[in-house]
Formats: C-alpha cells, sequence, structure tokens
C-alpha cells in the first residue's frame, strides 16, 4: 500500500468512526471525493446541503479533527455538483 493509500484510509477510518455518526445525527452525512496535495475533498448530503453552519462544521469540525490524526491533511473542502 502506497502512502497515499495509507492516508486515504486513515481519513476513511475517521470519517466513518467519528465524523459521519455526529452529522447523520443531524439528518446529514458526508463522503469522501479525494485526497489530494494535503486537500481532503468531501461531499456533504441531507440536511447538510445548503446548512447555513455547514462551512463552520467543516473547518472547526471536520477538519480540526483530521488535521489533528493525521498530519498529511492542510485542509478540508467541499465539493458541490
Amino acid at each position: 500500500m502506497t502512502n497515499q493509500q495509507e492516508i486515504i484510509a486513515q481519513i476513511n477510518q475517521l470519517l466513518e468512526k467519528d465524523i459521519r455518526p455526529r452529522i447523520q445525527m443531524d439528518g446529514g452525512d458526508i463522503s469522501l471525493q479525494k485526497f489530494e496535495n494535503g486537500v481532503v475533498y468531501v461531499q456533504l448530503h441531507g440536511a447538510c446541503v445548503g446548512c447555513p453552519i455547514s462551512q463552520m462544521t467543516l473547518k472547526m469540525g471536520v477538519e480540526a479533527l483530521l488535521k489533528q490524526h493525521i498530519k498529511e491533511v492542510v485542509r478540508v473542502e467541499q465539493v458541490i455538483e
């Protein structure tokens, strides 16, 4: 497994174990789209789409947790389709 694959596996583990359950409690969801150059790209679903505090959730919640546990993570960005 390459370093990139290991980082993606760590991101997915944190998303599944810690982050998604919290977001799902509020009627939303989150999925990893890609990890590139230190940036984690995620897509929000459900109640999170269009929620006024979703950016705060991403920066103060998701980004802070990922950066705390995975040193290669620089920031988190939302993918909007």
